[in-house]
């Protein structure tokens, strides 16, 4: 009896055994990894590719609403842990310092290439021939007007959370215009397609990778080209007095994490370093969530089925 009881309890270990997904026994902690969210939809989309991904792997992953820029007082605490989109031309300041304090680790590139600028349709062309030149944009500001803020031109801007120095930029430059900020992302593509559908004058903020500069014609505008000491030595440029007299950077899209996130969760830190999406491939996705009424998760779910062999190199082995 007790040799078959022996064997009985052997058999169950083993059996419990087996029963663990190989991947589990690679979590280092059981701790969920806090995956920031914003609001925009090619962040919702990339953030919760490498959150899934995470839980395929076996992690605890938990899906945290946050500021974009104030996030990263999170970070630093390791109240979050992980950033998935931190765009060159609004939050390279904010990540630099964050790195440099020690408490924020650069996560690498995503893949992707960051444009944001103001944009406008070509049928604006027809009123301010001059365009895309900065200048001539300026002097075509009542082109641009609305009742509300005629006789300067209006300017739609991302919401205000997203940063990007514009009311900086129109004092530095002497732009003729008024910063109107849209409340939300999808509100300020839904402006822009009533306006077009209507050829109403409109300049608003438009970014890359997204659908909008792929199903719109138009251009941005051309402001002086940006330089870094443009943002920080108000003696460079135009106006010897303010900075921010120039176009906004351009540049890569990085992740972004709390520093202790290599220590705490390597397997996790190697997967989120391996990540990798290009423009085309967002843009893509995005378009299937704010065109066609997709939602994100069946986006997310989707890719990750016709991708399983990709997402599965980026874990460890």
């Amino acid at each position: 009896m007790v040799t078959h009881l022996k064997r009985l309890l052997l058999t169950s270990i083993l059996v419990l055994g087996t029963a663990v997904p190989a991947a589990q026994a690679k979590v280092e902690s059981n701790d969920p990894i806090k995956v920031t969210l914003h609001d925009w939809t090619g962040q919702l989309i990339s953030a919760r590719i490498m959150g899934e991904v995470l839980k395929k792997a076996g992690y605890n992953v938990d899906y945290v609403q946050a500021d974009y820029l104030a996030q990263f007082a999170g970070l630093k605490t390791g109240d979050l842990h992980l950033a998935m989109e931190i765009w060159a031309t609004t939050g390279q300041e904010a990540l630099d310092e964050g790195v440099k304090s020690g408490k924020v680790e650069n996560l690498g590139e995503t893949g992707m290439m960051a444009i944001e600028e103001w944009w406008y349709p070509a049928y604006m062309k027809e009123k301010c021939p001059g365009l895309p030149d900065w200048k001539a944009f300026n002097a075509c500001a009542k082109e641009f007007a609305t009742p509300e803020t005629a006789p300067k031109g209006r300017y739609l801007g991302g919401p205000v959370t997203w940063g990007g120095f514009d009311e900086e930029r129109v004092k530095a430059l002497g732009l003729d215009y008024e910063v109107v900020h849209a409340g939300t992302d999808a509100a300020l593509f839904a402006e822009l397609q009533s306006a077009y559908d209507r050829k109403a004058p409109i300049v608003l903020w438009i970014y890359a990778p997204h659908w909008a500069p792929i199903k719109f014609k138009g251009e941005w505008v051309k402001f002086p080209a940006y330089e870094p000491a443009c943002y920080t030595d108000p003696k460079w440029g135009s106006n010897p007095d303010l900075a921010y007299d120039c176009g906004k950077p351009r540049g890569p899209i990085w992740k972004a994490g709390w520093s202790g996130l290599k220590d705490k969760w390597p397997g996790a830190y190697s997967a989120i370093k391996s990540f990798k999406i290009d423009n085309d491939e967002m843009g893509a996705l995005v378009s299937r969530v704010d065109l066609d009424g997709e939602k994100v998760e069946a986006v997310v779910d989707d890719w990750l089925a016709k991708n399983e062999a990709r997402w599965k190199g980026w874990l460890p082995k």
